[in-house]
């Protein structure tokens, strides 16, 4: 089988979006940590005294799903680079479109022409 650029370009898109959504839950957990930690020390009235310290746990837990899926898209761009597992390759393809939507649909699109050169 002939090796073309495709799965080596999609592989190199996924890692990259995947390095962006790293770099982006990084980002989200220190927000969060700090939106929690100053929120939680500032008194405030009634009801804002409830909702506003539940926004750091929430940053936290949208930080854990952008940083996931970004370790997900880094191991399919890698398997993509290799040639292995399409299957890996494209989740983490689609991955990639979640965390960076334009690198994303490139790559779910070349690890697609790609199919074939995979084992």
């Amino acid at each position: 089988m002939e090796k073309t650029w495709k799965p080596t370009t999609a592989g190199i898109l996924s890692i990259v979006a995947g390095a962006f959504g790293v770099i982006g839950g990084i980002r989200l957990a220190m927000i969060g940590t700090i939106a929690g930690r100053l929120l939680g020390v500032i008194p405030l009235p009634d009801l804002t005294s409830i909702i506003l310290p539940a926004l750091g746990s929430i940053i936290g837990v949208l930080a854990a799903i952008v940083l996931a899926l970004g370790i997900v898209a880094i191991i399919g761009g890698i398997y993509a680079l290799k040639r292995m597992k399409w299957g890996l390759a494209l989740a983490g393809a689609i991955c990639a479109l979640l965390v960076s939507s334009i690198l994303g649909i490139l790559a779910i699109i070349f690890v697609a022409m790609g199919r074939g050169e995979f084992e």
